[in-house]
């Protein structure tokens, strides 16, 4: 049903703009005498469907008490017709790249990414939908935090903050600093892939767009407590040797397209790519992800004011669910359960990690000793499958 429904709305928006439109129903198969697509069960948005869908229940649960329902449940039709209709402009948009003389690897890199964008895309503005209607908003918003005055995370509120956004959504504009390098790392990834195709040699823009925002972020995040002890690395030692035990139970590497695409450059080409690959995965990656997840997101379960919250105080809960989404987040395709879990239980590693001195630092080291460590695994063994 899903299929059918998919294929003649492509076949409608299409035919406007496509005159020599192509449509096989028994197939599924839609396009045109230059390319053709075919509308397989995952493309009709039955998966992105049970994601959002699976999102917006566990968010309305968890902060219910803030809410007013019925009236908050009128926001999950409205979520899940919108990422069915991105899912049909993303199926529109590679039907026209291609017919356009868009090669297979940018048709490719775009079909991968452009889902797990749309998810992200209606994940926020759904999350900022709940926290600015007031016809569904149970409670008021928090007080404004007095300007200046230093929290417990070491930050401090800002005088030069909008007053109406601390009014609006009782938490501090600090919300920026955390989330925005972790943004621009999708945000580039997304271009890059879309660009790139099956293999994406423009991987260096991910290093750039997270070191710019965090540089720009830096005068408000160097305040957190950037040390890090003996528990940071061990814990950084113990993701890996979780990540790695499914392949080493293979004993061989699995097969990868990554190795036989790198052995194609030139040396100097070759050595660029992994240094900025490697660059990435020890240094801008773990700090953007650490202050999404674990600084924002497992204490924006706790608090509105998330920033009011110490790293200490974690609950078992907000780290759980923080770590699930950390998980998905490393999800390669909608039914990648290994990769779930997995990064489930780096999750929860890193997070206790946090918890364990209340250290930002210690939770970036074991992010980065884990990620370093897989670094030299794909380098020395040649196993590319593991990037």
């Amino acid at each position: 049903m899903m299929q059918t429904e998919t294929l003649y709305t492509v076949r409608a928006i299409l035919s406007v703009f496509l005159p020599n439109m192509v449509i096989d129903p028994a197939s599924f198969t839609i396009g045109t005498p230059r390319y053709l697509v075919t509308i397989a069960a995952g493309c009709s948005g039955v998966e992105g469907l049970g994601l959002v869908l699976l999102f917006t229940s566990i968010w309305l649960w968890y902060y219910r008490k803030e809410y007013r329902f019925p009236q908050a449940l009128l926001l999950i039709p409205c979520a899940l017709g919108c990422i069915w209709l991105l899912n049909i402009v993303r199926l529109c948009a590679l039907i026209l790249i291609m017919n356009a003389g868009g090669s297979e690897e940018a048709g490719s890199g775009f079909h991968a990414a452009a889902g797990w964008i749309s998810f992200i895309i209606i994940a926020l503005i759904f999350s900022r939908a709940t926290q600015r209607l007031s016809w569904m908003r149970r409670i008021p918003p928090a007080a404004p935090c007095a300007t200046g005055l230093p929290r417990s995370d070491g930050t401090e509120s800002h005088p030069g903050a909008s007053a109406q956004l601390r009014e609006d959504r009782g938490e501090s504009p600090a919300i920026r600093a955390y989330l925005v390098p972790f943004l621009a790392i999708l945000a580039a990834a997304f271009a890059s892939k879309a660009a790139s195709g099956n293999f994406e040699w423009l991987y260096s823009l991910r290093f750039f767009a997270a070191a710019i925002a965090l540089c720009y972020f830096w005068p408000k995040l160097k305040s957190l407590d950037w040390r890090f002890g003996w528990f940071g690395p061990v814990a950084g030692v113990a993701v890996f040797l979780a990540w790695m035990a499914p392949a080493w139970f293979q004993h061989q590497p699995a097969a990868s397209p990554l190795g036989q695409a790198l052995a194609t450059l030139s040396p100097a080409a070759r050595w660029t790519w992994i240094a900025f690959r490697v660059a990435s995965a020890v240094v801008t990656v773990p700090i953007a992800e650490e202050l999404a997840f674990r600084g924002y997101l497992a204490r924006r379960f706790i608090s509105r004011e998330f920033d009011a919250v110490s790293f200490s105080s974690l609950t078992l809960l907000s780290i759980c669910l923080s770590s699930v989404v950390f998980g998905l987040e490393h999800m390669k395709n909608l039914v990648d359960w290994q990769h779930l879990l997995l990064g489930t239980l780096a999750g929860l590693a890193f997070a206790a990690a946090l918890r364990w001195r209340g250290r930002m630092g210690d939770a970036v080291a074991a992010h980065a000793i884990s990620n370093l460590l897989l670094a030299a695994w794909v380098l020395g063994f040649g196993d590319w499958a593991q990037w």
